[in-house]
């Protein structure tokens, strides 16, 4: 099959514009499920993460978890598609699961009522926004896109949609701690926040995202179609007009390099900062100002060390911390004039600052351990056949893409960047 446009889509805010003036809504594409029926879904991109998903979502439905069925597959590597059909096939009895190498074909079936999306983050937007004009629910992995644009602009598509049910895959928005925490600051438990913490760090000697491993068999041609793959990203910046050149380490390792990723903060960092974005219950960052560098790996071309200073326009600063050499982080915490919020561990806890000890008790909110990222799909599933909103929205997922798109251009260019909400403008400070 030739490659279609969506293949090489290039998301923008005037494409997210013309898509949301457009006359049919994505929900005239929508099956109605009720509550009764199964959910009919299709997974495109079961590479590791993928084939988590399709694991995780078979387990599930055999324990009873959630009314699903996985009906189909897709990938533009022979390699990936073949692995995650076998699953899907093999953990769901008496379920006929077809095979796609292009997303397009997936999307075209009436049939499937919801998409996982787990391609490369590179292909979030394009992949993303085809779903959502197809009218399907979207689950979509995190970070929400790889750029501020593409980020704005399926937010704007999904907001012009009044039911499209739409999760990114931040797995501690499943977390209860954190919706006490919101609770607490709006009840007034620590007054007003002004600046909170938290970091996402670990030690990893042989260097980021090496640990997955190269399949030399992995080649353009019938294994997979490079420039689809490539998407948005088909040409190369340093030989305009020419394609981007096979690089193996690339299309297995694509974490580790820049014009694919934005590495420590975009795919380990927003773990932590969505669900502390949703605790606080802010606007949309105004200012971030990130430091770092190559401190160990100097071969890795996205940074092993990060740290942030986001700060928003209700009088709140935010420190978050990033790290692939070094595992000591910082606690997770929310600091306000009154008290201090403590989320390090699986509850929420409150102590008052001593010169309000008198107006406020000290409190432990004790919150279930679960596996977030289980509690996160079945969230997903029964969101979708309530027709209410997930926990990890498109509108916090946006905000939360201010803070790394910024945080990225910091790293790279040397200078804090703002971000006028109004205006939607992103300037140099």
């Amino acid at each position: 099959m030739p490659t279609t446009r969506r293949n090489f889509l290039i998301t923008t805010s005037a494409a997210a514009a013309a898509a949301a003036s457009a006359p049919l809504s994505a929900a005239a594409y929508r099956n109605v499920i009720g509550a009764n029926e199964r959910v009919r879904m299709g997974l495109i991109g079961p590479g590791g993460m993928g084939c988590g998903h399709i694991g995780s979502f078979c387990k599930l439905r055999a324990d009873g978890k959630v009314d699903v069925d996985i009906v189909a597959v897709c990938d533009v590597c022979k390699t990936h598609l073949d692995r995650g059909l076998q699953m899907a096939r093999d953990g769901q009895e008496g379920v006929q699961v077809d095979g796609y190498r292009y997303y397009d074909e997936l999307l075209a079936r009436a049939d499937i009522d919801a998409v996982l999306i787990a391609v490369p983050e590179h292909q979030h937007a394009a992949v993303a926004i085809a779903a959502v004009e197809a009218g399907k629910d979207v689950y979509l992995e995190k970070p929400m896109t790889l750029r501020l644009n593409e980020a704005l602009a399926l937010y704007d598509i999904v907001m012009a949609q009044d039911d499209i049910v739409f999760q990114v895959g931040t797995q501690k928005m499943a977390l209860n701690k954190y919706r006490e925490a919101r609770r607490l600051i709006q009840e007034g438990a620590i007054g007003k926040p002004v600046w909170s913490q938290t970091s996402y760090c670990r030690n990893t000697p042989d260097g980021e995202w090496n640990y997955y491993g190269i399949d030399p068999k992995v080649v353009p041609g019938e294994m997979l179609d490079w420039k689809a793959w490539l998407g948005p990203l088909l040409y190369d910046p340093k030989r305009p007009g020419r394609v981007r050149e096979f690089d193996t380490k690339i299309f297995h390792r694509w974490r580790r390099y820049k014009d694919f990723s934005t590495g420590i903060v975009g795919d380990l960092l927003v773990h932590e900062m969505t669900p502390l974005f949703f605790a606080l219950d802010l606007g949309w960052p105004s200012r971030v100002d990130a430091i770092g560098g190559h401190y160990i790996d100097k071969e890795m071309e996205n940074h092993d060390q990060v740290n942030l200073t986001i700060q928003f326009p209700e009088e709140h600063t935010m420190i978050v911390a990033g790290s692939t050499v070094n595992e000591q982080g910082l606690a997770t915490t929310i600091r306000g004039q009154e008290g201090t919020i403590y989320l390090a561990g699986n509850n929420c806890e409150v102590r008052p600052e001593r010169p309000f000890a008198d107006d406020h008790e000290p409190q432990v909110v004790e919150c279930e351990r679960i596996a977030d990222q289980d509690y996160l799909r079945m969230n997903w599933i029964e969101s979708i056949k309530e027709r209410k909103k997930p926990f990890s929205t498109v509108d916090i997922g946006a905000k939360v893409m201010v803070a790394v798109d910024l945080a990225t251009r910091s790293m790279w260019e040397g200078k804090a960047f703002g971000f006028d909400a109004a205006t939607r403008q992103v300037h140099a400070l």
